[in-house]
Order: structure tokens, then sequence, then C-alpha cells
């Protein structure tokens, strides 16, 4: 899903900030590194497929689906959560929706209410299975 099949670093820095108190009503498409303490609306996503982490704090709130490489969440999420690389939900995080990795941490007192979905190295929505051919 993101990259071409080598695995992709999480990134080191936080290029945008969602402060606490702030809510942000729409749709979000990032580079780079994300951090929400917090409230969102909407959908959260890397850009173009490119390696995006999301990093949310004890206080943040999330109302909408993410997609992104890595995902390191300590908030609360309502809608499915696709991290094609790596999810780490830390101790506060409370996820209600599925959630899909390739990696995953979980520590003690984390919650989700749906559905882990391991996905395997180059899965993908966008792949066409080719049968062989025979030969005649």
């Amino acid at each position: 899903m993101f990259g071409n099949g080598k695995t992709n670093k999480p990134q080191n820095r936080i290029d945008c900030l969602i402060g606490a108190g702030t809510t942000i009503e729409g749709n979000i498409t990032f580079n780079g590194g994300l951090r929400v303490d917090g409230h969102v609306r909407g959908n959260v996503n890397a850009a173009d497929d490119k390696p995006g982490t999301l990093v949310l704090s004890e206080q943040a709130h999330i109302e909408g689906e993410i997609r992104v490489s890595h995902a390191v969440i300590n908030g609360t999420i309502v809608g499915p959560v696709h991290a094609g690389e790596y999810a780490e939900l830390q101790a506060k995080a409370n996820v209600t929706g599925d959630v899909y990795y390739r990696t995953l941490e979980i520590q003690l007192g984390a919650v989700v209410q749906g559905r882990l979905v391991y996905q395997p190295e180059g899965k993908s929505d966008k792949v066409v299975q080719l049968k062989p051919a025979t030969a005649d």
C-alpha cells in the first residue's frame, strides 16, 4: 500500500501540530509527521501514499478514517485505522473501529472495539491476481 515493498521508516520529527483546544472539521492530508493533541472530525491521510507518521496524544480525539504508514495512538479514534507499516496502541488508546496493520504493538490498557486485521507484506487493494499461462 505504501512505498515499493521496502520497509519505510517512521518520521523522527513532527512537521505539523494540531494543538490542544483546537477543533478541525474536514479531511487532513499531510507529509512527514503529524501530532494531534486536539479534536479532528474528518479523515487523516498521509499524502500520496508516502510514509507518514501520525502521533495522537492522550487528549486527542479523531472521528474519521486514518490512512498512514506509521501510527502511534494514545488518544481516542472513532473510525478505521489503516497503518501500512506499524501501529502502536499506547496505554490510553481507545479505538472504535477496525485496525489494519503490518506490525502491531499494544500496551496494557489499550482498548480496541473492532477487529485487528493483519495485512501481509505485498497485499494491496490495487493488485490484480494473474493466472499462470497453460502450456498447450
